[in-house]
């Protein structure tokens, strides 16, 4: 894309990835608009743009002069049922893409989805017939109701009637910095370590034996944002769909001695059975507000802060969940992150943000 066509809009901006790519859009030099619900998002050199996206006339309207050459879907919106999930952020998709095509700017759109891809939705995980491990993007999609499928379908079908070029991007759990996000184990484990130090209690493994013991990988945000760009603006990542991991592989059973060191906390591995967080933390919520007003926390509402269910889910598994970077690396994108070194600059973020002590 020429410098003059260098126009942004992320679908998401105050997300865990969309806050990260909007912010690395701008400092690339992209005049960057960042589209949210609450138009909330602070960040350097972006310009927020709040609207509802399953309201299409207000986003129409808000879409008016963003005129952007490159869209980046990051959001999604959590429902009751895989068929809700269709509708809704099928919606969001074909709501956004729709709004901008009277102007006809778009050149490109990269959508965010996940490794759920591979794995089924929610309702169904890991019980459809699944891929083989490490997660290639060559896999058929699984004979189960997917929103992922229906938001590709939704682009794939824009691209087709408007002529851009499209790339799809399946990350696996994204280790970023957003507060009130459904999917943010980072901040998550953060909140809890805090919880677990106020009760003099150890930090404790709440997953499965299989994930204590497996391999496994996750994402930077830094790196999904990274991967969208290069695939926007290189003509060999236009119309393709691509995993995207650190590129280096663990096991939590050597990672989380690292975490307890970092939080100055014993800790204590599988033994027997998962101990959940969501068991755990039950009734949390004025423990956590004597944290935030001992150390003079800027949000005192663990709810805003900590996603049990979903570190949960990641931990939880009882099945391998691995993934294969061979066909982004043949391609040309190259980067990669250390997984420890991610969760460590993270939680040092988040602590000086002042959101955990």
């Amino acid at each position: 894309m020429s410098s003059s066509s260098k126009r942004a809009l992320v679908v998401g901006s105050t997300g865990i990835v969309g806050r990260s790519l909007a912010a690395m859009l701008s400092r690339d030099g992209w005049t960057t608009f960042g589209l949210s619900r609450s138009g909330s998002v602070e960040l350097p050199g972006v310009t927020s743009v709040r609207a509802d996206l399953l309201e299409p006339a207000a986003l129409t309207r808000a879409l008016a002069d963003v005129r952007p050459s490159l869209v980046a879907i990051t959001a999604w919106m959590r429902q009751d049922s895989e068929a809700e999930n269709i509708r809704v952020n099928g919606a969001v998709v074909r709501n956004v893409l729709a709004a901008l095509e009277p102007a006809k700017s778009v050149a490109h759109v990269a959508l965010m989805t996940g490794l759920k891809h591979y794995l089924g939705p929610f309702e169904a995980y890991g019980k459809a017939v699944m891929a083989e491990t490490p997660f290639r993007e060559s896999e058929p999609r699984l004979d189960y109701p997917n929103f992922y499928y229906a938001q590709e379908d939704e682009l794939f079908a824009s691209a087709a009637r408007n002529r851009f070029t499209w790339s799809v991007h399946r990350s696996h759990t994204v280790i970023g910095f957003a507060v009130a996000n459904a999917m943010n184990m980072a901040l998550t484990l953060s909140v809890y370590a805090a919880i677990c130090k106020q009760l003099g209690r150890p930090f404790v493994f709440p997953g499965s034996e299989l994930q204590w013991n497996c391999l496994t990988d996750v994402s930077d945000a830094d790196l999904v944002s990274e991967q969208m760009i290069w695939a926007a603006t290189h003509p060999a990542g236009h119309d393709q769909a691509f995993n995207i991991a650190n590129g280096d592989v663990f096991r939590w059973r050597w990672l989380w001695p690292q975490l307890a060191r970092c939080f100055e906390l014993p800790w204590e591995g599988f033994a027997g059975a998962p101990r959940t967080l969501e068991s755990q933390m039950v009734g949390m919520e004025s423990t956590w507000r004597a944290i935030a007003a001992r150390h003079a926390l800027v949000e005192p509402d663990v709810g805003r802060l900590a996603s049990w269910w979903h570190s949960d889910a990641d931990l939880g598994r009882t099945i391998e969940v691995i993934t294969d970077m061979t066909k982004s690396r043949e391609a040309g994108f190259l980067g990669f992150r250390s997984t420890p070194a991610s969760f460590l600059a993270r939680i040092a973020q988040y602590r000086a943000a002042r959101l955990v002590p």
